[in-house]
């Protein structure tokens, strides 16, 4: 494979992880996914599901346009490890307690909302720069994976 393939599919699952985890994930979804039990567990499945399925279309178009040949179980791999990553990140005790263990938990609560509200006033929370931050790495991990 050439960087230039490893270019155009990071560039796929870039735009599509940005998609499926804000335009396609639901408000209801982004609220319980992190809930403890059954529940929280397959609220946060579903999100993993219709993300996975918003980059499988994303890597589709970019085979189709641009006529990349992509080995199926390659882009398998890289999207099954993509998903756990995500869902693991998702669950949010998960990568809450890797902020903590690497000294990073201060920035992970800042701005988070009160007790009691939902919104927050801010543009952004710490716990939302590491979980995009968390995501990103593993989308150029999956996009080696691709086109390795």
């Amino acid at each position: 494979m050439t960087a230039a393939t490893f270019a155009a599919v990071f560039a796929a699952l870039f735009v599509a992880h940005s998609v499926g985890d804000h335009w396609v994930q639901t408000h209801a979804q982004a609220c319980a996914k992190g809930a403890p039990g059954m529940a929280g567990r397959l609220v946060c499945l579903w999100h993993v599901v219709t993300l996975t399925l918003t980059k499988v279309a994303a890597l589709a178009a970019v085979v189709v346009v641009i006529g990349l040949s992509l080995h199926p179980l390659a882009v398998a791999a890289g999207l099954a490890v993509d998903a756990a990553s995500h869902y693991w990140a998702d669950r949010r005790r998960p990568l809450a307690a890797l902020a903590e263990a690497i000294g990073k938990g201060g920035f992970y609560r800042m701005g988070a909302p009160r007790p009691g509200r939902d919104d927050n006033p801010c543009l952004g929370t710490g716990a939302y720069a590491l979980d995009q931050s968390f995501h990103h790495l593993f989308l150029f991990i999956a996009a080696l994976i691709i086109t390795a």
